[in-house]
């Protein structure tokens, strides 16, 4: 899952870089709020982390902007100020939650998975497909009752076409998903991964449609 990170602050920013990335999320970091705008404006992404106090363009200007594409794109807002005027507002602007400066990573990533269930209409961590049984927080598969060995890759691949179900997902949309700016994309990777995922689940689980993409379909 592709997520935009905005944060001016270099040290909080790359230990959330680094935090994030290792809980399996693609990562983009700009650190003022007009880069953060051209981003959202030429980039796909699941969710925005959004510092409110940035150069430039403040984030309530980033989200303003943001909402008025009738774009919706998830926003975690970032703030150090724990006011509740300053809480409404950005709730009122289209923030779909917060977390108040300072806090903890593992805090972070709860109310990220929490705002992904919220957007696909389900209250519980886990997704459930037939056999198959995928926990985002502990990154754990299960299929037939067993455990599923994947590399985060796989497992972000299988996540991301879960939480799409019936949606036909193309081989870009994909890529934009799973790497940031800085990552080298050879032309196979996703039919790489897609094979390795067949192989140690099901190849009845992903279908290709072809000329057009992949999907997992309805139960």
């Amino acid at each position: 899952m592709r997520l935009l990170l905005v944060e001016d602050d270099d040290v909080l920013g790359d230990g959330l870089l680094a935090g994030l990335s290792m809980e399996g999320y693609t990562v983009d970091w700009v650190a003022d709020g007009k880069m953060a705008d051209e981003a959202l404006r030429n980039t796909s992404y699941e969710i925005v982390i959004l510092d409110l106090g940035l150069p430039k363009m403040n984030g309530f200007e980033v989200l303003k902007n943001l909402r008025s594409r009738k774009d919706k794109t998830l926003v975690l807002i970032l703030t150090a100020n724990d006011s509740l005027k300053n809480r409404v507002a950005g709730l009122d602007n289209g923030a779909d939650d917060f977390v108040v400066k300072p806090f903890d990573l593992a805090e972070v990533c709860a109310r990220l998975r929490a705002l992904v269930r919220r957007l696909e209409g389900r209250g519980q961590p886990l997704l459930e497909y037939g056999d198959l049984i995928v926990d985002a927080a502990a990154h754990t598969v299960f299929y037939q009752g067993q455990q599923v060995d994947l590399s985060q890759r796989e497992f972000a691949i299988l996540h991301f076409l879960l939480i799409n179900q019936g949606k036909v997902i193309s081989r870009s949309r994909l890529e934009e998903s799973l790497y940031s700016w800085n990552s080298e994309v050879e032309s196979n990777t996703i039919e790489v991964h897609i094979h390795h995922l067949r192989r140690k689940l099901d190849n009845k689980i992903i279908r290709t449609v072809r000329g057009v993409g992949y999907i997992i379909d309805n139960v």
